[in-house]
């Protein structure tokens, strides 16, 4: 993990005009912890960033390049195809931005005077003219893929339904139906060869965005009180900083 000195950029201050940037995975962390969140983006100080997931990204890169050349032909895919998805890759001149990290879709959202961002994997389009939210995932397990209700899985959820808020604000047609293209790692070869084989499964997810409305205006009145919030019951960094803190106070 890599710890990040505080900072002095990127930093909420009420008495600022200017709107104020908030991203998805931001939004995410103000779920996970309101504490941690205060912490980053009106301290300054975030927590340790994970190690990064280079195969996911090198999967989430080369699937784009196979959807895309699709996406130039205006054909489906052969997954939709075989899925049987009334759909072909969408095409928009911004999508390269709407892909990008520190980018993507972005919406000025008047009543917290917020700019919402985020960067999406993929969109497809139906015969009706709406837009699908698609997010590639990778993974290596002998567990069947479903969306369970597990707190991974239910971030993921709220994933799309973001995406999906997102882009109706900015007066798309969007389907309620999102869908995740999981390719999953074959680990039962013999010998790996210098290749990883994978199965994809196409799964689809009917997203409820009803939430993120509600979420914003409640991060907007998080960063507005100068008193830190409360920490999130599961938060592994706020149960190690207070066990820290019991233990130097045995030391002083």
């Amino acid at each position: 993990m890599k710890y990040k000195q505080n900072r002095s950029r990127n930093l909420f201050c009420v008495d600022e005009l200017k709107p104020f940037k908030i991203s998805r995975s931001k939004v995410q962390d103000y779920l996970d912890c309101p504490r941690c969140f205060y912490l980053d983006r009106r301290c300054g100080t975030a927590c340790p960033d994970g190690a990064p997931f280079r195969l996911n990204t090198a999967v989430d890169t080369l699937l784009k390049k196979e959807f895309d050349a699709y996406r130039i032909q205006g054909k489906p895919h052969p997954l939709m195809v075989e899925h049987g998805i009334d759909a072909i890759p969408f095409a928009h001149p911004d999508l390269d931005i709407w892909r990008a990290n520190f980018q993507g879709v972005q919406y000025h959202h008047e009543p917290t005077n917020f700019i919402i961002t985020g960067a999406i994997d993929d969109l497809w389009i139906n015969s009706d003219g709406e837009l699908i939210v698609v997010d590639y995932k990778a993974t290596a397990t002998t567990k069947e893929i479903q969306l369970d209700d597990s707190d991974y899985k239910n971030k993921l959820k709220k994933q799309i339904e973001f995406y999906q808020w997102l882009l109706r604000r900015r007066e798309f047609q969007v389907s309620n139906t999102g869908y995740f293209i999981y390719c999953n790692g074959d680990d039962s070869k013999d010998q790996f060869e210098g290749k990883l084989e994978f199965s994809i499964s196409v799964i689809p997810y009917t997203g409820d965005d009803s939430w993120v409305e509600k979420t914003l205006l409640e991060i907007r009145k998080c960063l507005e009180c100068n008193d830190c919030p409360e920490p999130g019951k599961s938060c592994d960094f706020c149960k190690y900083r207070a066990a820290v803190r019991k233990h130097l106070g045995c030391l002083e």
